[in-house]
């Protein structure tokens, strides 16, 4: 039976920051003052890495004495590794700053996630479109708040396609998640003043004419109306939410 043969490719390779200097130089040996080292599963040893061309392995121990060491350049953030330069390649495949320095350039891998995402992008985008105006009003109240309830139906159906457009992930989860009607209603008990918050928003209080008590703190960086939800589905808080959504209905 033919064995495949490999296949050698030229590989490409892209700093991850945003600003790319026009030269970067990568670590390409192991010294103390700047680890590179590779630790081996099969022997439980790390092993320091050293890149040498003229050199049949990418590891130190198992290299002769002629060593000779070239730099690692980055240019304008790219790095271009012909296919006859393995050991740069094996190099930078186990390198550590593989995945948070730098990354292999994968134009197929790029296309499909690209492709993914376009489709998460149309899909979010058709969800949008097809809205009952209930649901359309319960999602708005949810992302927007209370000031959605001042907007047209075009302005609240128009934010939420931008909103559908720049978080599609989030907007499909949004509109298959059974507690956003109950979030809507929290919304609408806080428009309603049934619900105040206090203390720079950190407490949710009652504002009923005979219960003035504070009813819970918003822990920092939570949704209030979330939070609020999430207490109504507790034993302690289901008789609370009975009673708010009673008056909100009158």
């Amino acid at each position: 039976m033919k064995k495949n043969k490999k296949v050698y490719e030229d590989k490409v390779y892209r700093l991850t920051r945003d600003a790319a200097p026009l030269s970067y130089m990568l670590s390409s040996k192991h010294t103390k003052r700047k680890a590179l080292l590779y630790f081996d599963e099969d022997t439980g040893i790390n092993r320091a890495l050293r890149y040498a061309r003229n050199q049949k392995s990418i590891f130190e121990d198992e290299q002769d004495g002629n060593a000779i060491l070239e730099p690692i350049i980055f240019e304008e953030g790219m790095l271009r590794v012909p296919r006859q330069n393995q050991i740069l390649q094996e190099f930078l495949k186990l390198h550590p700053g593989n995945g948070n320095v730098f990354y292999e350039v994968n134009n197929e891998q790029d296309a499909a996630q690209d492709m993914e995402a376009m489709n998460f992008e149309l899909e979010a985008q058709i969800a949008a479109r097809d809205l009952s105006l209930s649901k359309l009003e319960s999602i708005s109240r949810v992302v927007l708040g209370v000031r959605a309830d001042k907007m047209t139906t075009a302005e609240l159906k128009r934010d939420i396609m931008v909103f559908a457009r720049r978080d599609p992930q989030e907007f499909l989860d949004l509109i298959n998640d059974p507690m956003v009607e109950l979030q809507d209603e929290v919304v609408k008990m806080f428009s309603a003043t049934l619900l105040q918050m206090r203390n720079k928003n950190r407490d949710v209080y009652f504002n009923l004419k005979k219960n003035k008590t504070k009813m819970l703190t918003v822990p920092h960086g939570e949704e209030p109306s979330f939070i609020v939800a999430s207490y109504f589905q507790t034993d302690e808080g289901v008789e609370s939410y009975k009673l708010l959504k009673k008056m909100l209905e009158k």
